[in-house]
């Protein structure tokens, strides 16, 4: 016995008719091999297809997502992140290679090393690291301190690890390296004694001028200490990296000094002579490139 239907008569302007097939005929809704407009009713009825303008991403959009991606993967939030990464795969104006790179954000396994790595820390568990650098080449580490930081917008592995550079830039902190998640290639447990004094360190003194005076915020955790006199604020700094240390204070300009101790005073100065370096050769191109009078 057929099943009863319903029918409605419908009053459109012309041309109306030929696009709803249009639309029918895109999105596959047929009646034998001619679109079916009935079949696009009960479709939208059903809340099977959406009408409307499609709410899409623009290219802030887009970046400011990437972001908290790549920031769910490091803190191992592996299931968060592949539901952005499929919103802007559906959503989103992407290249190719785009849509393959938002893939691997998800597919490679540092979420995972992130979870390994806080358990061992937990435990006090040391552990043998494969690293691979920016140069490509596979290097082995005994890690027997790890803690996860945060450097620079995006989290790494802080260690203390038996091997020693030949030529290290700063002797009293020989020991550590900073590791990004996303280059770890193995982790494996080993026996052996974790070490609870942490990473080594060095005191560093900053002085600050000028608008600094006031404006710089005191870091509960960071800095020691700090105090203000003769129109200097002077703080007291411990640090495991002068790298992510220098890094930090370049953005302060000419208000900011590194005092102590000399070695990162002294590459503070070798940075700032780099720069300078840089400004001079680039005037010089400039220079020769400008018509004679």
């Amino acid at each position: 016995m057929a099943r009863k239907k319903d029918t409605i008569t419908l009053s459109i302007p012309p041309g109306t008719k030929e696009q709803l097939e249009a639309i029918a005929r895109n999105l596959q809704i047929l009646w034998g091999k001619e679109p079916s407009i009935s079949g696009l009713i009960v479709a939208i009825a059903q809340q099977q297809i959406t009408v409307g303008q499609q709410f899409t991403f623009d290219k802030s959009h887009v970046y400011s997502l990437e972001k908290a991606i790549k920031l769910l993967v490091d803190t191992g939030s592996l299931g968060d992140a592949q539901i952005l990464v499929e919103l802007l795969l559906a959503k989103a104006t992407l290249t190719p290679e785009h849509r393959q790179t938002l893939f691997q954000h998800v597919s490679q396994p540092e979420g995972g090393w992130r979870m390994e790595i806080d358990r061992y820390c937990e435990q006090k568990q040391p552990f043998r690291l494969l690293y691979q650098d920016a140069q490509g080449d596979s290097l082995e580490y005994t890690v027997r301190y790890a803690e996860i930081a945060f450097h620079d917008k995006r989290f790494y592995v802080d260690a203390w690890c038996e091997e020693v550079p030949d030529a290290p830039d700063y002797p009293e902190l020989t020991h550590n390296r900073c590791f990004r998640l996303d280059r770890i290639q193995a982790i494996l447990p080993i026996s052996s004694a974790w070490r609870d004094l942490g990473l080594d360190s060095l005191l560093v003194q900053l002085h600050f001028y000028g608008g600094l005076i006031k404006a710089y915020e005191f870091k509960p955790g960071i800095d020691e200490r700090e105090e203000i006199s003769d129109g200097v604020r002077r703080v007291w700094r411990r640090t495991s990296s002068p790298f992510w240390l220098l890094k930090e204070i370049r953005g302060y300009g000419k208000d900011c000094e590194v005092v102590e101790p000399e070695s990162v005073r002294q590459q503070a100065k070798k940075d700032a002579r780099s720069m300078l370096a840089n400004y001079d050769r680039a005037a010089a191109v400039t220079d020769r490139k400008l018509p004679s009078e």
